[in-house]
């Protein structure tokens, strides 16, 4: 049965002058295909924004090599009898993965103040496995710093 793990990261800055960052980066285990099931990503320091900016996320499948510049939480089991993840992961990493074959599975956009929260059907799960990564990136520089704060849920076949 397939199990369930978030990835969080909390009141972190992404600057204005970082570009594109891999908000999450999801490495699959060999043999443990892994799926974002639900994703949350939130700001908190833009509750009077005037701008009404908006920021576009995108996730990508099958980059190779990976990012750098941001954290690298432990994913955490939602079942204290699971098992440790077998997937590593990564956060706002201000150098992008690269390489290997993207292929962009999603693409939208969040309204700075709102932020983003999605909960996919299990239809909708964006998987990967082997050697491809799942990257969830900000495309594009904001217009000046944000903190924000975000969990991926991640389900992985053992």
């Amino acid at each position: 049965m397939p199990r369930v793990y978030t990835v969080e990261f909390e009141a972190v800055t992404i600057a204005a002058a970082s570009g594109d960052v891999d908000i999450f980066h999801l490495d699959a285990a060999t043999d443990k295909p892994i799926a974002i099931k639900k994703l949350k990503i939130k700001t908190i320091s833009e509750v009077a924004e005037a701008q009404e900016e908006w920021l576009r996320i995108r996730v990508i499948q099958g980059h190779t090599t990976v990012g750098s510049g941001g954290a690298t939480p432990t994913p955490r089991p939602l079942s204290k009898n699971d098992a440790a993840a077998g997937f590593t992961a990564r956060t706002n990493d201000t150098a992008i993965a690269s390489a290997g074959s993207p292929v962009n599975l999603m693409s939208d956009a969040m309204q700075v103040r709102a932020g983003y929260e999605e909960e996919f059907a299990p239809e909708d799960w964006m998987w990967t496995s082997g050697a491809d990564f799942l990257n969830v990136r900000l495309q594009a520089a904001v217009l000046d710093d944000v903190i924000a704060s975000g969990t991926v849920w991640v389900v992985e076949v053992p």
